[in-house]
């Protein structure tokens, strides 16, 4: 299929904040620019949603990063961090981002996934079904191949890193003269 980009047509961006998080802070030891991401999805065409996709934890520690989600323009859905007896830690928005693609995807003409979790190659195969152009934004590396094969196009973030990481500023030790 052709990829059709132009001014006039409906995008959808659905952002699975976690994964890729530990996809930048793994394969790069840094943080992602989802402002970056944002304008690379969107590139020039009418936005009509972005989400992130989001799990919080009971300390709030992620409350400035929620806010610069939301001053890029994009709606944050959250839930908590599930902690079960024993310790397992469960934080899983898989679904509720099929839910919102599969229900948004009526009026858009692309929706564009922003993850490398391949559990989302049924929702890509869905959409496309249903005659929807599908997109997927991530780091290449960290992403299933299954689902690059599924899309429509695959933009890989790693091609150009430098473009879509926060650079983290490296404290030097200090170094005291005698």
């Amino acid at each position: 299929m052709t990829i059709i980009r132009h001014k006039d047509q409906r995008v959808a961006v659905l952002i699975d904040v976690q994964n890729m998080y530990h996809s930048a802070k793994n394969l790069y030891q840094s943080r992602v620019s989802f402002r970056e991401i944002l304008k690379t999805a969107v590139a020039g065409r009418k936005l009509i949603r972005a989400i992130g996709y989001v799990v919080t934890t009971e300390s709030g520690e992620e409350k400035a990063f929620l806010e610069a989600l939301q001053k890029a323009g994009i709606e944050i859905r959250s839930k908590e961090l599930q902690i079960f007896p024993g310790g397992m830690k469960k934080a899983d928005w898989d679904v509720g981002m099929a839910v919102n693609a599969i229900e948004l995807s009526k009026s858009v003409d692309a929706t564009i996934l922003v993850t490398g979790d391949g559990d989302f190659v049924p929702l890509v195969e869905y959409l496309k079904g249903q005659g929807q152009q599908t997109e997927v934004i991530a780091f290449s590396k960290s992403a299933s191949s299954k689902l690059k094969e599924a899309c429509d196009d695959f933009v890989d973030l790693g091609k150009n890193p430098e473009n879509y990481l926060i650079k983290a500023t490296l404290k030097r030790p200090r170094i005291i003269k005698k």
